[in-house]
């Protein structure tokens, strides 16, 4: 069987470093769920494609031309890495993921990048949904003023200007939408291990998760 590893949590918690430090770690393919739901909804808003319309959306999900090379996401062979990070597709992202279909078009293509020595799965509800059967549950949190400032330090250094009081808003918004939503809510696993990163370091909470690999009986990858 495959090990598997989900780190749950929503958006500027320090998912996608943490998963990149437990790839470098365990020698794991890596799952960027949320990649691929902003995919979707950038590839809706380029066709104009509104939440309302399902079965685009879903013919579209079903479809969906992404993929990931070199760190990089893939849009038709277009880089769309930095693309998908803006605050329009994220809303879309989060819009379209409460669809119960658009879910079920996602959901085997995900199961799909379980290989070999192993997976680490970032998302919303990898642990819940996607990988039940996961070895180890991680759910990442911080409260919504540290990542807040977290998105604007990440757009300062792509010279965005940012209204952190907007973001603020955008952020309690979408956590609503997405914890209160029927199918698939953002909530962490029963047996998963929650980390509070607000006042953690990049190197702190990967310490923490490490600790809990290692009681698991995952170890690092040979050199």
């Amino acid at each position: 069987m495959v090990s598997v590893i989900t780190v749950d949590g929503p958006s500027g918690v320090g998912k996608g470093t943490l998963c990149q430090l437990l790839c470098n770690y365990t020698g794991f393919h890596f799952l960027d769920s949320g990649a691929i739901y902003r995919a979707l909804a950038y590839g809706a808003i380029a066709q104009a494609i509104l939440p309302v319309d399902q079965t685009d959306l879903i013919s579209l999900a079903e479809q969906l031309p992404v993929e990931f090379v070199d760190g990089k996401v893939l849009y038709k062979a277009e880089d769309i890495s930095l693309a998908i990070r803006n605050e329009k597709v994220a809303g879309m992202a989060s819009e379209i993921a409460a669809i119960p279909e658009v879910r079920a078009a996602l959901l085997q293509r995900q199961k799909d990048f379980t290989q070999q020595p192993g997976l680490v799965a970032d998302g919303r509800d990898m642990g819940t949904v996607i990988f039940p059967e996961a070895k180890i549950k991680l759910f990442l949190t911080a409260s919504a003023q540290i990542r807040a400032e977290r998105r604007v330090n990440q757009l300062k250094n792509q010279d965005v200007t940012a209204n952190i009081a907007q973001i603020i808003q955008d952020i309690i918004e979408r956590d609503r939408r997405d914890a209160s939503r029927s199918v698939s809510p953002l909530i962490p696993a029963q047996d998963a291990f929650v980390i509070d990163t607000s006042e953690l370091n990049a190197t702190q909470v990967f310490d923490k998760a490490k600790e809990i690999l290692q009681q698991c009986g995952i170890r690092q990858a040979s050199q």
